[in-house]
Order: C-alpha cells, then sequence, then structure tokens
C-alpha cells in the first residue's frame, strides 16, 4: 500500500444543529492514500483502496463484482466484495454523493430502516489521467432484493398489496422523523420478508431533505409521488408480463394512498373517550403494536367529564421490550409478555404518578400490578404458568373482559375471573417438565420428531 500519509480520508461536517448530528469522535479520523483520491468515510476501511477506482463502473473486471440482483437505477451501479462483505457502488456527481451520504448517517442515527453509508469517493482518475465521475459507497442490505426480484414468474396481486404495506410504513416511519424523501418509489427501496409479509428499507435518499417537522403540503405532495412512481412501475411489470392480468396498476398504486392515511391517522389522531375507560386506551395500543409501533409515551388531558389522549409512536428493534422490562423491574420475559406488561405500566404511571421517574413508578406498579397478581395464585396452581405469563395473561383477561362488558373492570375483579374460568383449567406445565418422556420433550422443544 502506497504512502499513508498522503490519503484524504474525510469526514462529516460539523454542523451540529442539523436533525440526527451528534458530537464527532475525533480519534476517528483517518489517512490512507492512492493518488489523488479523496475518501469521505466514517471509519476507515483500508480495503476500499484495493478496488479498481481508476476504472469506470461499467469496466470492472468480474473478479471484483458479487452476483447479485440490481434495481432500476437512474446512475450506473455494482455490487461489489469488500473483505467479507458486499457493497453497492453508485457512480454520480460529488455533490449527490456527499449529501446522500450524509443523510443516510442521519437516518441511521434516527433509527431508520435503510442501506448503510459507506464511504464517498472523489478525485478518481483513469491511468491517462482522465476524471472519473464520484461514487457513493453502501452497506449491501443482506437478504433483501429489489421489488423486481422478488419474483421468478408473476407477481400475485396479494404479493403487490403486502409491498405496498410495506412502502408505506416506511413512509410513515420517515415522515415521523421529519424526513421528505422526494422520489418515493419501488425502485429506491429494498425488501426483506418479515414473517409472510415485508419489511421496507430505503435505497436511495439523494433527493431527501430532514426537516424538525413536514407540513401537510409536503407529506401530501411524497404521497402523490409514490402513487404515480408505483403505477408507472407497475406498468412496466403488466407490459411484461409479470404481473397477473387482473391486477389494474392505477387501482393498485391508489392503495399506497390508502394504507398510507390509515397508518397516520392510527398514529397521530387524538382519540376522546370516557372517564374509566381505560381499556379504549389498551385497545388504540395493541393496534400500534400490531403495526409495528411500539408507544414510547402518552399524555391525557382531563377535559370536563371525558379525557383525550394522543399517542406518541416510536418504531422499536427486536428485543426492545425484553431489555426495557429488564432493565426497569429486573423481570426476565419474552418479548410479546415484555411489551404487554410494559403497557400496562406505562398506563398504570400516566394513570396515577404521572409526575414520578419512570424507574419509580415502575418500582411501584412491581409492587402493585405485578406482585399481587403473583400472589393471588392459589399454591395449588402455582406450576400451571410461569409468573410472567400469568401476569400477561390476566392483563389480557381483563382488556377482553373491558371489551365486552363496555367498563374498565378492576384489576381484582379480573384476576379472580381469570383464576376460575382459565387457569383452573389448564395443564400443569411444571409437571409436564418435570415428568415428560423424550417423546414428549422433543415435541415440546421441536426436536427430532418420532422415528428419525
Amino acid at each position: 500500500m502506497t504512502d499513508s500519509t498522503q490519503a484524504n480520508w474525510h469526514h462529516e461536517p460539523t454542523d451540529y444543529d442539523q436533525p440526527g448530528k451528534l458530537p464527532r469522535n475525533r480519534s476517528a479520523l483517518a489517512e490512507g492514500s492512492l493518488g489523488s483520491l479523496n475518501i469521505l468515510a466514517a471509519a476507515t476501511d483500508p480495503e476500499l483502496l484495493d478496488l479498481p477506482w481508476h476504472l469506470a463502473l461499467e469496466e470492472w473486471p468480474a473478479e471484483y463484482l458479487a452476483a447479485l440482483p440490481r434495481g432500476i437505477s437512474r446512475h450506473i451501479v455494482r455490487f461489489a466484495h469488500l473483505g467479507g462483505s458486499v457493497i453497492a457502488v453508485k457512480e454520480t456527481s460529488e455533490h449527490i454523493a456527499r449529501h446522500e451520504y450524509h443523510m443516510l448517517r442521519k437516518l441511521q442515527r434516527l433509527d431508520v430502516p435503510c442501506v448503510e453509508p459507506v464511504a464517498v469517493i472523489s478525485g478518481r482518475k483513469t491511468l491517462d489521467g482522465d476524471d472519473l465521475n464520484p461514487v457513493l459507497v453502501t452497506r449491501h442490505l443482506k437478504f433483501s432484493m429489489p421489488y423486481r426480484a422478488l419474483f421468478s414468474q408473476m407477481l400475485r396481486k396479494d404479493t403487490l398489496t403486502r409491498l405496498i404495506d410495506a412502502q408505506a410504513l416506511l413512509l410513515v416511519r420517515l415522515h415521523l422523523i421529519g424526513f421528505y424523501w422526494g422520489d418515493v418509489s419501488l425502485s429506491n427501496t429494498l425488501f426483506r420478508r418479515d414473517a409472510g409479509a415485508f419489511a421496507a428499507y430505503l435505497v436511495d435518499a439523494e433527493t431527501g431533505e430532514l426537516y424538525p417537522e413536514l407540513s401537510t403540503g409536503q407529506r401530501e405532495y411524497d404521497l402523490e409521488i409514490a402513487r404515480v412512481n408505483i403505477a408507472g412501475e407497475l406498468m412496466d411489470l403488466a407490459e411484461g408480463g409479470l404481473i397477473e392480468e387482473k391486477v389494474d396498476p392505477l387501482a393498485t398504486s391508489e392503495l399506497i394512498m390508502d394504507s398510507y392515511r390509515r397508518l397516520w391517522a392510527e398514529l397521530t389522531e387524538q382519540e376522546s373517550f370516557e372517564l374509566g375507560e381505560r381499556w379504549r386506551v389498551n385497545a388504540r395500543i395493541r393496534r400500534l403494536n400490531d403495526l409495528g409501533f411500539d408507544v414510547e409515551e402518552y399524555a391525557i388531558k382531563t377535559v370536563s367529564e371525558s379525557s383525550q389522549i394522543q399517542l406518541q409512536p416510536k418504531v422499536v428493534d427486536a428485543g426492545h421490550h425484553s431489555r426495557r422490562l429488564i432493565r426497569l423491574t429486573g423481570i426476565d420475559a419474552q418479548e410479546n409478555q415484555a411489551r404487554r406488561l410494559l403497557n400496562d405500566m406505562d398506563a398504570y404511571r400516566a394513570d396515577n404518578t404521572p409526575e414520578l421517574d419512570e424507574e419509580i413508578s415502575a418500582h411501584q406498579w412491581v409492587a402493585h400490578v405485578f406482585e399481587p397478581i403473583v400472589r393471588a395464585v392459589p399454591r395449588e396452581l402455582g406450576g400451571k404458568l410461569e409468573p410472567a405469563e400469568v401476569v400477561h395473561e390476566v392483563l389480557e383477561h381483563r382488556w377482553y373482559m373491558s371489551e365486552k362488558q363496555d367498563r374498565n373492570v378492576p384489576l381484582a375483579e379480573a384476576v379472580q375471573s381469570y383464576l376460575d374460568s382459565v387457569l383452573r383449567h389448564r395443564r400443569d406445565e411444571a409437571a409436564i417438565m418435570l415428568t415428560a418422556d423424550t417423546k414428549t420433550l422433543n415435541i415440546i422443544s421441536g426436536g427430532a420428531q418420532e422415528g428419525s
């Protein structure tokens, strides 16, 4: 490798007032060299210098390239091997490359699903001294595909609907944090399969801008761009015979408008309800959870004889609820259990101790809700379920009772009803585990089937 004192590794400008900015770690500044090549990167990756930057992307030898499906792009894009990973390299102008690099970094800090920016490389020249376009380097998102690669023969209508729902969810997430995309399309999105549905990731942010908050006009314009672009993409697929003939591209593209508005309303609209109807709050939270959102906080304002609730949603990653529950209470529970317990804990705090610190309120919830439910279980029923699952089921039982009876059922009443109508009729899980034979243990643990 050449003299490391001449390399130009640059970092993001220190305009910390922009949304998504964090203090710069000065110790991360690194230097390397390859003639006049300039590299803008958050961290040094010397293997970048081993790639043939003196060649236009169209001329890169096959030995450097990774055979992955590419989406449609107005730029030249290639996938290349970088150590043990794969990167996407896009030729563009230096201004656009730098803007997109910084925008992707901001979005990552704000926990938005998007590709990871690696570097901007400018100052590229051929061996004859001719200038080459700068490139933006991003890391390939594992297990993701462009929408055209999601089918081998024909894209069915229900699959199209799931793609558009995923696109709408991504757009809502972006708008909630103040990001205006400006070029919403299936082509600018990568998709991962997610338990029968799809998760969407932003892959092209060159037209994006981040604001403290978006106006209704900005959101509607982004949505109109999405509708028009998706209609055009579906027409292209229809001409190629790649979607079912019964699919109407225009009508299908309209689905993103409906999906977006339904989700946006669920996340942002205020809701009024009568005093004593806290189960309605839980119903709203459950709908948000089903849509992939956690409720970080909400405020209840009492007005006359009614209350008004406004939820502030936050998208969280896998394992978030379990980690938060154990941090606040020491209770070790599965993710879905933890989410349900945390929802009740937050509601308890809003109803009883909104002025208290979260940790103090959590300990009060344990003392006044969790532990009383556990203690209420008779000794002879103690082996039916683990404590966290019992509390989870009691809270679910209480919610269903409240919804059915259209009133806020007291906790003690719900506990007694659960013990009498549900828990007494369950098999003893502890006894099963203590006395189970090998066949039963295999079934429970998902191990080898009989005869294998």
